[in-house]
């Protein structure tokens, strides 16, 4: 084997200066007695949002953690996923009115208490990048998909 190669198992240090990528929004908080948002959206989960929106309405996102689909986030019709004391809202997201309608469009983003005991440390930025949607969100048929980008707050 060759000297130089690297055969260790580590992971590279965090990084600590890590900033969201410009043109990012961050949820309106919803944990109590939490100020700072710990959830934001990239431009490009921004337009892939918008574009379901105008094809299904209003939405909402559920994060399981769960054996399918992992650490991708789940976009649902508001409502269709049912939730519950299992589960806790990290953040809202407020777009724009459509159409002069005055009030704010609002998409809760949902995660197993699970799921938050073991993220609680994290701040999550909901992106959209190249590829099949999970299984049951709503983002499957548009050759794009939700993905969670995280760091330690």
């Amino acid at each position: 084997m060759d000297e130089t190669t690297d055969t260790s198992c580590e992971l590279p240090a965090p990084d600590t200066d890590w900033e969201a990528p410009p043109g990012c929004v961050d949820a309106r908080p919803e944990v109590e007695g939490e100020t700072e948002s710990r959830l934001a959206f990239t431009p490009a989960a921004l337009e892939l949002i918008e574009r379901l929106w105008a094809l299904h309405g209003p939405l909402m996102f559920h994060q399981s953690g769960g054996c399918c689909d992992g650490s991708a986030p789940m976009c649902y019709q508001a409502g269709e996923f049912k939730t519950g004391g299992q589960d806790v809202l990290l953040g809202t997201l407020e777009l724009p009115p459509l159409h002069g309608d005055g009030s704010p469009r609002e998409i809760g983003f949902w995660m197993s208490r699970e799921q938050f005991g073991v993220w609680a440390h994290t701040h999550l930025t909901v992106d959209a990048v190249p590829g099949r949607g999970a299984g049951f969100s709503l983002e499957a048929p548009e050759g794009r998909r939700f993905l969670i980008r995280s760091r330690l707050l």
